[in-house]
């Protein structure tokens, strides 16, 4: 590189550095190909290049990222990609001027003449023409040139259509870093979603042992010959003991909740067996006492997370359940080339079309008249489980009245 290097400059041209591995455009080992994350936009810029040669009547293009110390070709017309030093480099000495550089012979221009890539020791360029690549921040990522081994010139129009194509080259450069800065926030709140996951699991064991140890006491209390039912201490305790139950509840949903994404441990089941698990959870029987039926099918699936699925979409049945009519809940299961697929149907209260996605949300309750009590996580908690194993739960309406959950099981 000509010239004294400032302190600034240095401190400036790190930085600059700094900015382009957020792009992804430094290799990330030392000595590594440059090139774009997504083969896609590495293919259209591939194209710009070509462009840009054929513009020009040129044989040679290239787009050059230059950083503190090197030159990287992520593209190029008429050569392989390469790596030089950046003081080797052509485009380095002109590309943070923030204009288009056209030169018709680099051999008599006293910027380039002792460039090795114009003394032949690396090439024999003679025609050059360079424009920056600046972001509109003002953030300069290196050059788009265009060059030849004879003396050449470009009319007023080629250079405009070549200022063009650059921009076209910094929009992809740009797609590419909004890319990645996606897929860094999503890697982060995947992150974040597991830590709070373990720390929501944790927090509920943890108060779930001396919650239930209080809840046995006032069992014990309510048991008690001391306490007859209209003693006012027997109100204090049934209120004790309703709050506490709820508590153990939420907290056993939340514990459900983050549990689910771990390792599934897949096997062959029996849909009616499983149900029938859940249900006696629950303190049911299928059949007609209860209202649930269930036509048995198999299926490869985590029987733990299977029975935690069932049994929630069957306490929600429970729970919505028409003033109306006698609950009736049916559970199936459909092979198709995607995977299997779980229903369970009610003839409950339904839930409205607007409301459906909303419901699947974590910790979103309705709050309907007439509604029983819940968390606001076992809809949630479903639909995790369905993602787990490669599927997704969709909610309609049953014919007649009530609600339909879908879950696709992948195989």
């Amino acid at each position: 590189m000509n010239g004294t290097v400032t302190h600034e400059s240095a401190v400036a041209e790190s930085g600059r550095t700094a900015g382009l591995r957020e792009y992804g455009l430094v290799p990330t080992d030392a000595g590594g190909a440059p090139s774009l994350a997504d083969a896609e936009a590495a293919g259209a810029l591939n194209n710009l290049v070509r462009l840009a040669a054929r513009l020009c009547a040129v044989p040679y293009s290239v787009v050059n990222i230059i950083t503190e110390d090197q030159q990287l070709q992520i593209a190029a017309s008429g050569v392989d990609p390469g790596v030089c030093t950046r003081e080797d480099s052509m485009c380095a000495k002109v590309f943070l001027s923030g204009e288009t550089t056209v030169v018709h012979d680099a051999s008599l221009d006293p910027r380039f003449a002792t460039n090795p890539f114009v003394t032949g020791e690396i090439a024999k360029v003679r025609f050059y023409a360079s424009i920056p690549l600046q972001t509109a921040a003002g953030f300069t990522l290196g050059s788009l040139c265009v060059f030849s081994d004879g003396p050449d010139t470009l009319e007023a129009e080629q250079i405009a259509m070549l200022e063009v194509l650059a921009h076209q080259v910094v929009e992809l450069l740009e797609l590419q870093h909004r890319s990645l800065q996606l897929s860094d926030a999503l890697a982060e709140l995947r992150r974040s979603n597991t830590v709070l996951g373990e720390f929501a699991g944790r927090v509920s064991h943890d108060l779930r042992i001396p919650l239930t140890t209080i809840l046995g006491y006032v069992e014990l209390a309510e048991d008690d010959p001391d306490i007859p039912p209209g003693n006012p201490a027997a109100e204090y305790l049934a209120l004790i003991g309703g709050s506490g139950r709820r508590m153990l509840g939420t907290l056993e949903d939340v514990l459900d909740y983050s549990k689910v994404g771990g390792t599934l441990r897949r096997e062959r089941l029996s849909l009616l067996a499983v149900t029938a698990e859940a249900a006696r959870d629950l303190g049911l029987d299928l059949g007609d006492a209860s209202g649930i039926y269930c036509n048995d099918a198999g299926l490869v699936a985590d029987r733990a997370q299977l029975r935690a699925l069932l049994q929630n979409l069957l306490a929600n049945s429970l729970n919505y359940r028409s003033p109306e009519r006698a609950l009736q809940v049916s559970v199936g299961a459909v092979a198709g080339d995607n995977g299997t697929t779980v229903t369970v149907t009610d003839n409950g209260r339904g839930i409205d079309a607007g409301d459906r996605q909303r419901a699947m949300e974590p910790l979103v309750r309705l709050n309907r008249a007439g509604d029983g009590p819940g968390s606001g996580l076992g809809l949630a908690t479903c639909r995790r489980i369905a993602k787990a194993h490669g599927g997704e739960l969709q909610i309609t309406e049953t014919p007649g009245g009530g609600t339909t959950i879908s879950v696709l099981i992948a195989a």
